[in-house]
This record gives C-alpha cells, structure tokens and sequence, in this order.
C-alpha cells in the first residue's frame, strides 16, 4: 500500500517538500547529507499510508450489515437500538414457546410456571407453645388495622401485604447467605428457596399494579410499613429465625384468607371482574381470555405454598435441627 502511494504521489509530491538542513554541524561530517532528508518523505508517505488504511476499513465496515454489536435489536425497524457497551454484554433475546417475541425483562419465560391450584387454602398451624402462640398474636395485632383502612378495597389491601410479604424471603436469604459464608458450609438450598419466595411475592405486586395505580398516601404508606417491618424482621431472624419463620408463616395464613374474601367479592360481583394482564397470562401460562379471578385465584395457591414452606422451616428449627440439613422445596410453588 505505501509503494503503490509513492508512484502515485510521484515527484511532485517530493518537490513540494520544504527540505531543510535537520542535522547539527557536529553530525553533518559524520553521516550523509542526504540520509535525514530522505527520511522525510518516507515518514509522511506512512501517514497517508496509514489514513488510506484507516479509510479502507471504515468503507468495509460499512459494507458489512448491522450486528448486535453495533446496537442494531430485532427486526423491527431502524429506530431501535440497543445499549452499546465496551464490555460486550449484548441484550439477550428470547422467545415464548411459540415462537413470538417475549416482552418482559423483569422475569424469564423458563421462570414461568403453571401454579398447583390443589393445594389445601384453609390448613392451619395451630399454636401449642409460647412462641407459636406469640407470633399468631402478634400477626393478629397487626392485621386489624389494615383491615380497618382498607376495609373492601382489596386491590389496595392486596398492594401493600405484597410490599411487605417480599421483605421475609430476602432477609432470611440474606442472613443465610452471609452464614454460609462466615461458617463455610452449605445452605441445603435455603437461599435459593427464599429468594425465589421473595421474588415470587414481588411478582404479585407487578401484576396488581397492572390493573390499579396507589394514590400518593398509600405509596407513603407503603414506605412506612415496609421500613419498620424489613428493620423488625431483620432483627427478629437474628435473634430467633424459627420464630421469624413462624410468623411468616401465619401472615401467609392470613394473605389466603384476605384472597379468599377478594374472591367472593368478585363472584358476587362487587369487584369488577377484569381482564387478565398481560404479565399475569404469561407468568403463571393462564389462558389468553383469564380474568382477574383466575389471577387471585392463582396467587392464593402461590401464598398458601409460601405458608407451607415457612411452617416447615420452623418446625425443622423447633425440633434441634438446621435448615440446611434437610433439603430446601426450591420452586415449590
């Protein structure tokens, strides 16, 4: 490429050179004459050699078509773009089973299930002993007074039990997690089934806001409710995790039974019996024509499963044993 220049340039291009003397008078009776100026040229032949060079793979490059990497997404038109990052972490693309593009980025299509409606919705732990009893009183105490501000506005009521059902799962996974860690031993799947619990529960509320928005006093009182409840629970799985696990246990009791309340209103139709939306049908794989019953009907089985698993991890506790010696029900659901 810098031959082919050089004939191209020819000796006009050296004639129009200024050529001065660049050598000190010590040197000039050392060296050729010649030999500092015939680098000159050489020199600014390599820099047209290299923008020639530069210019020919700009041109390649845009004969090239469009890949991930250069922010083109999808099919569908030119305006979509995605994040082009220096770390090449491309946005992944899935798609439903039939092959249509799948729409949600805050949950995957393997993540979807379809729940067991079979599941026993009145089962309950009766309390025997001091703790047990201590904390079905002390979710007594605190259900009144929701009851109380909500009273028949299940959707409300539904929003803010979901802001505080998801605090329980990620605190004890956190504090499992950090136990693992400062112990060096396995968490028998715990962590991962709290987790999954608590992103579960988090999934609810996804979908309630789908169908109704919180006014500003409800979302302030969510902020409250959720700052002394996650501090509380915090301290509690510390200080005992099978009480934590116990309570837990009994505010699922009562989330299926406010569900079960929420159903009759919608059978009796004093809740307007919506569609489905759209993240409700693809999480749980409703059919496309459900409505909001399916939906509630749906999340009842999912706490009611939520009730069982924090019933049995304390049960494992009040018996002498660790909850990593016995197998966690990851995706039980």
């Amino acid at each position: 490429m810098s031959g082919l220049l050089l004939r191209q340039l020819g000796p006009r291009f050296f004639s129009t050179m200024q050529l001065g003397p660049v050598v000190s008078e010590a040197s000039k009776f050392s060296r050729p004459l010649g030999m500092e100026w015939a680098r000159i040229p050489m020199l600014e032949a390599r820099k047209f050699s290299n923008l020639a060079s530069t210019a020919g793979n700009e041109e390649k490059k845009a004969e090239q078509p469009p890949t991930a990497a250069d922010g083109k997404i999808g099919g569908g038109g030119g305006d979509e773009r995605a994040i082009v990052s220096y770390w090449g972490v491309a946005p992944p693309q899935f798609t439903k089973e039939d092959g249509s593009p799948w729409r949600w980025n805050c949950f995957r299509p393997w993540e979807s299930y379809k729940p067991d409606l079979s599941i026993d919705v009145k089962k309950h732990h009766e309390p025997t002993n001091f703790m047990d009893k201590f904390a079905f009183w002390t979710v007594q105490a605190l259900k009144y007074p929701t009851y109380m501000f909500f009273q028949r506005r299940h959707m409300c009521h539904a929003m803010l039990l979901e802001t505080v059902a998801a605090v329980p799962g990620m605190v004890g996974g956190m504090l499992l997690h950090c136990k693992s860690l400062r112990r060096f031993e396995h968490s028998g799947g715990w962590i991962k089934a709290l987790l999954e619990e608590a992103e579960n529960e988090r999934m609810h509320l996804m979908t309630f806001i789908e169908i109704a928005k919180p006014q500003w006093y409800e979302r302030a009182l969510v902020f409250a409710v959720q700052g002394v409840f996650f501090n509380a629970y915090f301290v509690a799985y510390l200080a005992s995790p099978k009480l934590a696990h116990r309570i837990v246990g009994y505010l699922e009791e009562e989330a299926v039974n406010s569900y079960t309340e929420f159903l009759k209103d919608l059978e009796k139709g004093d809740f307007e019996n919506v569609p489905a939306p759209a993240i409700a049908i693809d999480y749980w794989r409703l059919p496309p024509e459900s409505t909001l019953k399916d939906v509630v009907t749906v999340i009842r089985a999912d706490e009611a499963h939520h009730r069982d698993l924090n019933h049995f991890a304390s049960d494992i506790q009040c018996q002498g044993h660790e909850l990593r010696e016995y197998a966690a029900p990851i995706g039980y659901h």
